[in-house]
């Protein structure tokens, strides 16, 4: 990889780990195309030995990946749960009430702002998907249709006013451009207001083996001290941090312009940022060993798969997610081991997954077939799948996780 750093331009020479080619994972393959060339691009991630940031070569623009986009939020029931718990939150620890302006980065289909909205706080989402935001609108959301950085924040302020709060989860992995993106943030903060993103954690990302989490839309991969550099350079000091379940494991950082001393930093940024050093994560030997253990859980894998399909066991997928593209392209499995996968989404039902072609079906489909084993792709949600499809243990039927390591469930 020839280019330099996204954050600090230090040229990159270590590999965390190398995933092959794989297609874009929310390039879901209609009908029609099925018989089509698609496009596969590297995907190898590598680690800057300055600001310890883990990041993808950028080989597609934002453009082409979110304009017209196939992840809504709202068809996850706990992620929904998650997003009303925070608003209650955050809402009682800022004081926030109907004088107060809120804005979402990335803020997908109104699944977290129409909690705001409920509330009577004036809520804005930025979102570059317009297919997406249409969603939101009809929830009465307002939502700019933009990629939010530096040019788009002065047209967002200037029209808006400042904010008091500024939400972004699970998009600064997929900024680019992160130096225009956290910039930005300054422009449209209000003096004493604050920044909450949530981002999937490194730390977790490499302890439970999470490498299905890597694709194309996820520019970058960040640590507690990696994220803390890049606010850092912007003017913004990082006073609080919360560990979370979401997404095999995240983080919350609470951010807040460096001049605003009401806000002093706490205890857990200081625990947390000790138990990354501790852990060796400002050491780039630290980073080295993970792709051994993805390649490990590769092979663990397909002897699961080749010795169930050996022993005459049907096998189908539920989820369509970015996540599970990843697994299956890197793995190499197709419809020789998964005869099909079924998603809520009806965006996605009819269609094949990308670079595998599994056909992606509605969740009736499983009640027809009886499959002896369901192979659950969104990890994430495992508790919540196997509660809605418990019903597939009335003809013997198991379900599979492949995350950290492939678990099957009665």
């Amino acid at each position: 990889m020839q280019a330099g750093c996204r954050f600090c331009g230090t040229k990159l020479h270590h590999t965390l780990v190398d995933l092959g080619m794989s297609p874009l994972c929310e390039s879901y393959v209609s009908p029609e195309k099925a018989n089509q060339m698609e496009a596969f691009y590297p995907l190898h991630v590598y680690v800057c030995e300055s600001c310890f940031l883990a990041q993808l070569e950028q080989y597609v623009s934002p453009e082409e990946i979110f304009s017209e986009y196939a992840y809504f939020s709202s068809y996850s029931d706990s992620w929904l749960e998650h997003s009303k718990h925070y608003t209650d939150m955050i809402v009682s620890r800022l004081g926030l009430g109907d004088s107060s302006t809120v804005m979402e980065l990335a803020s997908n289909d109104g699944y977290l702002l129409q909690y705001f909205v409920r509330k009577g706080i004036r809520a804005i989402g930025v979102e570059p998907a317009a297919n997406v935001a249409a969603v939101a609108e009809k929830k009465g959301i307002r939502t700019v249709v933009k990629f939010f950085g530096r040019d788009s924040a002065r047209e967002l302020a200037a029209q808006y006013g400042r904010v008091d709060l500024l939400i972004g989860n699970n998009v600064l992995a997929q900024v680019p451009d992160l130096n225009d993106f956290v910039g930005g943030m300054k422009t449209v903060l209000k003096p004493n207001g604050v920044i909450t993103m949530e981002f999937p954690h490194l730390m977790r990302l490499m302890k439970e083996n999470q490498f299905d989490t890597i694709y194309h839309e996820h520019f970058s991969y960040f640590s507690f001290i990696a994220a803390e550099k890049i606010f850092a350079r912007h003017g913004f000091s990082l006073f609080d941090v919360e560990e979370l379940p979401t997404h095999g494991g995240s983080l919350r950082i609470y951010g807040r312009h460096e001049e605003d001393r009401a806000k002093p930093i706490g205890d857990r940024v200081i625990e947390m940022r000790q138990r990354e050093l501790s852990a060796g994560f400002g050491r780039i030997e630290t980073y080295r060993n993970f792709g051994e253990q993805v390649k490990e859980t590769k092979r663990k894998l397909l002897e699961f798969l080749i010795g169930a399909r050996r022993e005459g066991k049907s096998i189908v997928g539920y989820g369509a997610p970015g996540k599970g593209n990843t697994l299956l392209n890197y793995c190499g499995i197709r419809t020789d081991f998964i005869d099909y996968t079924v998603d809520r989404n009806p965006y996605k039902q009819g269609k094949f997954l990308p670079g595998t072609h599994i056909p992606i079906l509605h969740p009736d489909r499983i009640k027809e077939t009886k499959p002896d084993y369901l192979f659950i792709l969104p990890w994430n949600f495992k508790d919540e799948i196997m509660a809605q499809m418990s019903g597939i243990r009335e003809w013997g039927g198991q379900f599979v996780v492949p995350i950290p390591e492939v678990t099957v469930y009665p």
